[in-house]
C-alpha cells in the first residue's frame, strides 16, 4: 500500500479503461478527486497507456506510447495523485515507471516471471491482478517473485473467475484468502463483470451489477476497489461494456463509505 497513506477507508484505483486523449483524463481525473478527497477514500488514477490484450486486431490499442504516458504524468503532477497503468512486456516496465506509481500486472500475465520481475526491479507497487484461471491461494507465489526480486510493495487483485467459456464469477472467499499472504487486496469490480468471449470478437459486461459487487467487495473487507469510469461509457473505446458512468461513481461511493464505517 506504498503509495497510499494509511487509512480506516478502502482505497480506489480508479479512470477510463484506457487514456483516450489529454482533456478527457484530466476531467475525470479532478472529477474523481474531488469526490474522494470530500469522502475521505485515498485514491490512485487508473489509465492504461495502451491495450495490448484484444480479441480483435482492429480494435482500439491506444493513442502511442509515449503520449498516453506523458498525459499520466500530467495528472500526476497536477493533482498530486498516485498513477496506475498496466504493463504488458518486461520493456513496458521501465519505459512506464517514470511516469506513474503502480504498475499493473494484467490477469492473463500475472504468471510471467520475466515481466513479474522487470515491474519489482522498478521500486514501484506491483498490483497483480489474479488469473482468471487461478485460485486465491495461487497467488502467493505470484506476490513472492516480486518479494525475491527486492520489492515488497506488492497488491492483489481479484477480477473474477472464468465460469463456462463467457462468464465470470466472484468467489468472495478469495479476498480473505489473498489477505492472509500479508498485501493490500484490491476487487476489481468492472472487469468482474465482463462476458469474454463472445462471437462479436467484442467483450461484452453488466455494468448494472457494479454496485452489487462494489458493496459486497466492501463488507467483506477487501482493502480497495478497482472500477473503470467513463463520461460516456456508450462511446469509450475500449471496454465500454463494463465501465461504471462518471456522473454514478460519487453517490456509489457514499453509499460504500457507509458500509464501510458499519463494518468497522
Amino acid at each position: 500500500m506504498a503509495p497510499f497513506e494509511k487509512s480506516d477507508n478502502f482505497f480506489l484505483l480508479a479512470g477510463p479503461c484506457v487514456i483516450e486523449g489529454e482533456e478527457m483524463a484530466m476531467r475525470i481525473a479532478e472529477k474523481c478527486v474531488k469526490m474522494t478527497s470530500r469522502l475521505g477514500i485515498p485514491y490512485a488514477f487508473k489509465g492504461s497507456f495502451k491495450k495490448a490484450n484484444r480479441s480483435r486486431l482492429d480494435s482500439f490499442t491506444g493513442i502511442g506510447d509515449e503520449k498516453a504516458l506523458k498525459i499520466l504524468g500530467k495528472v500526476k503532477s497536477e493533482f498530486g495523485i498516485p498513477v496506475v497503468t498496466d504493463i504488458h512486456q518486461e520493456s513496458d516496465a521501465l519505459m512506464a515507471a517514470p511516469f506513474v506509481d503502480i504498475l499493473q500486472i494484467p490477469a492473463f500475465l500475472c504468471r510471467q516471471t520475466d515481466l513479474l520481475v522487470a515491474a519489482a526491479k522498478t521500486g514501484k507497487t506491483v498490483n497483480i491482478k489474479k488469473g482468471q484461471f487461478l485460485a486465491p491461494e495461487a497467488m502467493q507465489f505470484a506476490a513472492q517473485k516480486v518479494v525475491d526480486a527486492g520489492n515488497s510493495n506488492v497488491m492483489l487483485t481479484e477480477r473474477g473467475t472464468t465460469f463456462g467459456y463467457q462468464d465470470l464469477v466472484v468467489d468472495f472467499r478469495g479476498i480473505p484468502e489473498m489477505q492472509k499472504f500479508g498485501f493490500p487486496v484490491v476487487v476489481d469490480c468492472t472487469h468482474s463483470l465482463q462476458r469474454p468471449n463472445q462471437t462479436s470478437g467484442v467483450t461484452g459486461g453488466q455494468p448494472e451489477m457494479i454496485e452489487t459487487i462494489c458493496k459486497a467487495a466492501v463488507a467483506v473487507g477487501a482493502d480497495g476497489l478497482f472500477l473503470e469510469t467513463h463520461e460516456n461509457p456508450a462511446v469509450a473505446k475500449s471496454d465500454g461494456a463494463n465501465m461504471l458512468q462518471l456522473d454514478l461513481l460519487e453517490p456509489l461511493l457514499e453509499k460504500l463509505v457507509r458500509i464501510r464505517q458499519a463494518i468497522r
